[in-house]
């Protein structure tokens, strides 16, 4: 599971960006994960929906 994380990042973030400062890719990292990958990556646990999806349906 981690290393499938792992590869999604560098795929969609890492490989297709550069940064001038380490901060700088910090902040880009704790915004992919914060804004895109935990909003929408399916969940086993939720059915396969994203928690977005799941939320919606919820509420």
């Amino acid at each position: 599971m981690v290393e499938t994380f792992f590869k999604s990042i560098k795929a969609e973030l890492m490989w297709r960006n550069k940064w001038d400062t380490r901060r700088q890719a910090e902040g880009a990292i704790f915004q992919y994960i914060n804004g895109f990958y935990n909003s929408r990556r399916r969940h086993s646990s939720l059915g396969g929906k994203s928690p977005l999806a799941f939320e919606r349906k919820a509420a």
